[in-house]
């Protein structure tokens, strides 16, 4: 008995033993076709010879036709990836987050103001020193520490800059009001990326709303001030030696320094730096800061 299309059929199944020699079950099943029609050798390949069967009754089988090549799978689809958060700096700044005061150490520990993230705000009338020992301490700490000038990033306004030897007004007041809000959202990105920071600034004591008060509200109560106040013949002779917009008249530096002597009892603590180079200064600032942390003052 031959095949519907002239192959053998394979030989009888035969209990315990598995399917003949050779037979492939592809060839018994080769899915649907048309009869007559040639098969491919990939689709149907020609079983061999059963045991005891020679010859081919049918003929020579006519080579295949080429196939077309198999179509390809769609090439996948580019899924663009999600917008990055939105970041500030390293780590993302808490919105509207003020620095929380430092934790003091135990009673039993000395504190150490060199290896603790800090905010520190240097007050000061012009020639007190405050931005020579605000860089020479950032300089030469043992953790990250940035130095933030008010009059530095004031002076980031070109066209239209305010300056106050001018003439104190509306529009000179609204820049340093600008300028303190930027260095203090500076401060606290700086806070919240792990680096400590030093701010100087002019801040009266009769004015602490627009002073201290500002500044509390833009960095938080974890600000520690400072006062430097050396003599009067010190910023005199200091303010000489400057030149630009920074140096002002002797009246107006009598004046300022008459208006930070009121910082005596308000409870902040002062440096007398009159006798004081900058790096003995610093190392002042840095005793005053420890006992700022062991005991935070109220302001």
């Amino acid at each position: 008995m031959q095949h519907a299309v002239g192959s053998p059929l394979p030989p009888p199944h035969q209990p315990g033993q598995g399917p003949a020699a050779g037979w492939s079950p592809a060839a018994h099943h080769p899915g649907p076709h048309h009869p007559g029609a040639p098969q491919s050798p990939a689709s149907v390949p020609p079983p061999p010879a059963a045991p005891g069967f020679t010859g081919n009754p049918s003929g020579p089988v006519p080579p295949a036709p080429p196939q077309p090549p198999a179509p390809q799978p769609p090439a996948p689809q580019h899924v663009p990836a999600p917008p990055a958060p939105d970041i500030t700096g390293h780590v993302p700044l808490p919105p509207g987050g003020p620095v929380a005061m430092p934790s003091a150490p135990p009673a039993t520990a000395v504190p150490d103001p060199g290896a603790t993230t800090l905010a520190v705000l240097l007050i000061g009338p012009a020639g007190a020193g405050k931005t020579s020992v605000a860089k020479y301490w950032a300089d030469h700490r043992r953790v990250p520490t940035a130095h933030i000038s008010l009059d530095d990033v004031r002076e980031w306004v070109r066209s239209g800059f305010a300056d106050p030897q001018a003439g104190w007004n509306d529009n000179s007041e609204a820049q340093y009001r600008l300028a303190r809000r930027t260095c203090g959202f500076a401060a606290r990105n700086f806070l919240a990326n792990g680096i400590s920071c030093i701010l100087d600034d002019a801040v009266f004591p009769d004015r602490p709303v627009v002073g201290l008060g500002g500044w509390k509200r833009h960095v938080g109560p974890g600000l520690l001030p400072v006062v430097l106040l050396p003599g009067l013949d010190i910023v005199l002779e200091r303010n000489a030696e400057r030149t630009g917009n920074r140096r002002l008249t002797d009246e107006e530096v009598a004046r300022i320094h008459g208006r930070m002597a009121g910082w005596y009892g308000s409870g902040l603590p002062i440096i007398d730096n009159s006798q004081l180079d900058v790096p003995q200064t610093a190392r002042v600032l840095d005793e005053v800061l420890a006992r700022a942390i062991a005991s935070p003052p109220s302001w």
